[in-house]
């Protein structure tokens, strides 16, 4: 993650793409969330979703996946230049998630995250607090997954 005075609102960070599969969906599904039309195609084919759906939970969890991915590159990049790596804060939460269309075996999520505030922190000098616009879009450009969150992100250290 940039430092805090390098982010300006409306940056856009394309997180990757991710093809949610039969046989992810029913792992993910088996181990977290174990109802029935994420586990069988014809019970999927029979609820509401019209086909085999991958858990929210799961939609969720690729995000995070490929945040975490993103950071990691970044950081390899920093360190291939001889940088030190950014290290920021933790995230405090976040809110509005929602799951905004069925996320079914064979579709293939975009995950972006847009940076829409950000603010000085008093009571902790190092760190800013940024908030972000998350989303996941399928194939078909219709916005599946979304939620906001925010981040403690590391201030410049003064030299």
């Amino acid at each position: 993650m940039p430092y805090f005075e390098d982010m300006n609102i409306g940056d856009r960070r394309e997180l990757g793409s991710f093809t949610f599969t039969p046989e992810g969906i029913k792992a993910f599904a088996a181990k977290f969330d174990p109802q029935p039309f994420h586990l069988d195609e014809e019970a999927g084919r029979n609820s509401v979703f019209g086909g085999l759906a991958a858990s929210g939970w799961h939609v969720a969890a690729t995000y995070m996946r490929l945040t975490v991915a993103s950071f990691q590159r970044e950081a390899a990049e920093h360190a291939a230049r001889g940088e030190k790596p950014i290290v920021s804060g933790p995230s405090p939460g976040f809110r509005e998630l929602k799951w905004l269309k069925p996320v079914l075996a064979g579709d293939t999520l975009t995950y972006v995250s847009e940076i829409t505030s950000k603010r000085p922190l008093e009571s902790r000098p190092q760190f800013g607090f940024v908030g972000f616009y998350n989303t996941g879009v399928n194939q078909r450009g219709e916005l599946a997954f979304s939620f906001k969150g925010s981040v403690f992100a590391a201030r410049r250290p003064i030299s």
